[in-house]
């Protein structure tokens, strides 16, 4: 037996054993964030105990890379692993620092689509007992032990994963009077139950034991069946012979699959232990990190990284701000701010640099300013690597420069990969690519522990990491992107749009502060008098905000019906009040206390709150990787939510005013744009018709499913059922769900719907093919081929894939609406700069967008806005587009 060691790790089964080896102690290991470490803290006690003592020279963890559906076993067996429990929220939620947690005590990680874990590691087994290597197999399971060979032990834990029981052929031999051959004809005859597929009924493994020492396999046995003497068990072999040959194949592992990835690239690089400390302090290891600074003490290994990992900055000054041209015609760039709002956040330092040449970095963000640096910032022939585009945009605009020549900006390329897992935080992003940057947390700290390091050297070290992992992700990230077919969406969308935005964002809106002073006096009193006459009904005063005593007074002391509980009392939610309104004044006084303290806590004072006072605007800022379907979200404030169903709440719009005098605010917005879109993507003709023919859509759908002639009249309840029938359908809606927002039975809810697809019967196929390409694909995709991933699509759980099938029918819609307003404003955004119009785009509500213009140029401004926007995106029926405009946005609407 060679010296050389090959250790292969079966990671799903060893991070199944490791849960539940402190399943007792999951409600204490918690972490600082809320983590459950219970099972990382098994794993890494097994890590340190078994793997890093053996210093392989290969080693793998091998993961499952599904459900095992879609390997050869499901393909033969669809019924293959049916029935297990759910895993636990709990498990879930480690595995991703699992995988990190491997990969930084120097092991590779791997998984296959079409392979499971039991399959790599029999293949890599053989090719490296092929090589020459010793092969250590470690693992919950002993169906792996199959693969044993003079060359080959499998290591099977007993309890938790450090007790291990190590099986060769001698040993399995002597335990179980097998060869590991037969320990797959075991498998044969008894089936698993923990794999979900059958044997030979009756058999149990007592009775394969036997079988096999007579007959040595199942092959002969069969052969011989013949001769066995008459009885129930030779009945049974003789009715599920096709069960026994289909359950040894289902328990054969694979050692010949084809493998992406060589055996020489397992290489066991060894505890990684500059970045394993970060990794521990986010999970409060304290005592491997207690051991780690014991072995540093002692000199065992070293407090610093090797130089050649260490990124290297030159100090920039004025003395040396010439050598900023030799750089040459690409650069990564980034000025480090503090929080996350970089409108008023404090620049701390920047880099700017290449690997080829160096990178220079300072403290001094004036030095951005000189004409040395602007030379480079503003050369749009100077390409510019960076991260989240928008912030920098913004924050070269504070300085007073235009940041130009950006090439890539790797928070909008990782967005645009996978919308499902984005933090938004480069330290995250970058380890899909195998890039490992020190998370900020270790530099600054986190909430109240947050402080700027004082050493200089230690923050720029810092932003120059990041300047050069942006180098490190370019490539990847891009081939990735073009793998995906969305290169399109980065170049043509989502950068171009993130200029506009950033435009948008440092313009502001300008807000009247007297107008939101005098409000909200208003509304106090208004609050103060209903809360005298709740207290009045009630015959006593309680605490109106706290769920549980509300609920004590009405359904308890006041004796209305409990139409919902929750797992702390009764809900005292919207939907329940609303259905008891009828039945008590004092609930709708409660609905109207909550609607206005809403008003006066969430946006007057939350809007007085957030105005700038040197220019009496509020900078939002719009969130363009956040949303799953790709839409923008509004924050620091949200001006995307204020209230539109009341009128108190429309009024809060009357604070919104243009920032120069004479000047009007104009609103231009679609027209029902996911119907439109859905009538596209669909091509349903009688849909599109509606559209073609400019009539109501809704109308034409109440005389749809209420069986009206062509020119009947259509009365309000009839258009109101229709709309909400069109966009329940648009979100995947059953019966269930239109009944309960139309307050009728689901008997006539269900007639709705299944009139609706009469009707349109092009909508109904299409949903039902999009649902099977989700299944197929794991995605759906909008007009612009953005991907919404849908990883719940062949959930077990009923509820579970029924939301990802109703996100499969709406994401395509509410997506390709997305890309449509993206499209348009930085459409509409060209033609006001070609026209040289004063007129500037101020927000993105939804499917409006909000300008501030002088009045002389209202018309050519109204002209030009619906024109590009009506002819953003060709469809097969038109966009409509309706514009208004008025002294403030309240006006415009």
């Amino acid at each position: 037996m060679t010296n050389k060691k090959l250790l292969l790790i079966d990671g799903n089964s060893l991070a199944f054993r490791a849960f539940y080896a402190m399943y007792n102690q999951l409600d204490r290991m918690i972490s600082h964030e809320g983590l459950h470490t219970n099972a990382l803290v098994a794993f890494n006690n097994f890590l340190d105990k078994i793997v890093d003592p053996m210093a392989p020279d290969l080693a793998l963890v091998a993961w499952d890379a599904g459900s095992g559906k879609e390997t050869h076993r499901g393909k033969l067996f669809p019924e293959y692993k049916d029935g297990r429990s759910k895993t636990p929220e709990e498990f879930k939620e480690q595995f991703p620092y699992l995988r990190e947690m491997v990969m930084l005590h120097g092991l590779r990680n791997y998984e296959q689509v079409g392979l499971e874990a039991d399959d790599i590691i029999g293949t890599y087994s053989r090719l490296g007992e092929a090589a020459g290597y010793s092969v250590i197999i470690v693992t919950g399971d002993q169906d792996l032990t199959q693969l044993a060979t003079e060359n080959i032990t499998v290591n099977v834990t007993k309890k938790g994963v450090t007790d291990i029981e190590s099986f060769t052929p001698e040993y399995i031999k002597e335990k179980f009077n097998l060869t590991p051959a037969q320990i797959i004809d075991k498998k044969a005859l008894t089936g698993d139950t923990s794999d979900n597929y059958p044997g030979v009924t009756k058999v149990g493994e007592k009775t394969a034991l036997k079988l096999l020492s007579e007959y040595k396999n199942i092959d002969n046995l069969y052969a011989n069946i013949d001769a066995m003497k008459q009885s129930k068990m030779k009945e049974n072999l003789i009715n599920d012979q096709k069960l026994a040959f289909q359950a040894r194949e289902l328990a054969t592992i694979l050692t010949d699959a084809t493998l992406e990835l060589p055996l020489a690239e397992l290489e066991y690089r060894g505890v990684d232990f500059e970045n394993i400390v970060p990794f521990y302090e986010n999970l409060d290891f304290k005592q491997q990190l207690a051991k780690i600074k014991a072995l540093r003490k002692s000199g065992q290994i070293d407090s610093t990284k090797d130089q050649d990992d260490d990124v290297r900055f030159v100090p920039l000054t004025e003395n040396n701000l010439h050598s900023i041209t030799m750089l040459g015609s690409k650069v990564a760039v980034h000025i480090e701010f503090v929080g996350d709002n970089y409108h008023d956040g404090e620049m701390i330092g920047f880099v700017i640099g290449n690997p080829e040449i160096g990178y220079y970095a300072s403290r001094d963000v004036s030095l951005l300013k000189t004409d040395e640096l602007k030379s480079v910032i503003e050369n749009e022939d100077v390409l510019k690597n960076v991260f989240n585009v928008k912030a920098q945009l913004v924050l070269f605009k504070r300085l007073g420069l235009d940041l130009k020549g950006v090439n890539f900006d790797f928070m909008l390329v990782a967005y645009l990969l996978d919308t499902v897992a984005n933090d938004n935080v480069l330290s995250t992003l970058a380890q899909r690519f195998d890039v490992y940057l020190t998370p900020d947390e270790d530099i600054y700290g986190k909430g109240a522990k947050f402080a700027i390091p004082t050493d200089d050297h230690v923050v720029l070290s810092h932003i120059t990491s990041k300047a050069d992992g942006l180098f490190k992700l370019e490539n990847p990230a891009f081939s990735e992107l073009n793998q995906h077919q969305q290169t399109h969406l980065y170049t043509d969308i989502e950068l171009p749009l993130a200029f506009v935005l950033a435009e948008m964002e440092y313009q502001g809106i300008k807000v009247n502060p007297e107008y939101l002073t005098e409000k909200g006096k208003d509304l106090s009193e208004r609050i103060s008098d209903i809360q005298s006459a709740i207290y009045i009904e009630a015959g006593e005063e309680f605490n109106l905000n706290s769920p549980k005593q509300l609920g004590v007074l009405l359904f308890e002391k006041m004796g209305l019906p409990v139409i919902k509980k929750t797992k702390t009392g009764y809900s005292t939610a919207v939907d329940v009040l609303e259905k008891l309104a009828a039945q008590a004044p004092i609930v709708d006084h409660i609905l109207q206390y909550r609607q206005l303290a809403k008003l006066k806590s969430t946006y007057i004072d939350g809007l007085l709150s957030v105005i700038y006072p040197e220019d009496s605007k509020i900078h939002t800022r719009f969130l363009q990787t956040l949303t799953q379907t790709g839409r923008l979200s509004s924050v620091d404030p949200n001006l995307q939510n204020i209230p539109m169903r009341s009128e108190e709440g429309r009024l809060l719009r009357t604070a919104f005013v243009p920032s120069k005098s004479g000047w009007k605010i104009l609103g231009a917005d679609y027209s029902q744009i996911e119907l439109r879109v859905l009538a596209h993507v669909t091509d349903d003709k009688n849909m599109q018709k509606a559209f073609l023919n400019g009539e109501d859509i809704h109308a034409e759908t109440a005389r749809a499913v209420f069986g009206l002639a062509d020119d009947a009249v259509v009365d309000p309840l009839m258009r109101r059922t229709a709309k909400a029938v069109n966009f329940g359908i648009v979100y995947g809606i059953s019966d269930y769900g239109l009944a309960n927002n139309l307050g009728i039975s689901r008997a006539e809810a269900k007639n709705f719907i299944d009139t609706y697809f009469r009707e349109f019967p092009q909508i109904h196929e299409w949903m039902n093919t999009i649902k099977d390409f989700a299944r197929e694909h794991g995605y759906v995709e909008t007009i612009a081929h953005r991907r919404r991933y849908l990883p719940d699509i062949h959930a077990k759980n009923f509820n579970v894939r029924s939301f990802a099938e109703r996100t499969a029918m709406n994401s395509p819609i509410q997506g390709s609406a997305a890309d449509i307003i993206k499209i348009a404003m930085i459409k509409v955004n060209e033609a006001l700069q070609k026209n040289h119009l004063q007129a500037r785009m101020l927000l993105q509500v939804h499917d409006e967008l909000i300008f501030e213009t002088p009045v002389d140029e209202i018309d050519e401004l109204t002209e030009i806005v619906t024109s590009v926007m009506d002819s953003a995106v060709a469809l097969d029926v038109p966009l409509k587009v309706d514009a208004h405009y008025g002294d403030t946005w309240y006006d415009a609407k």
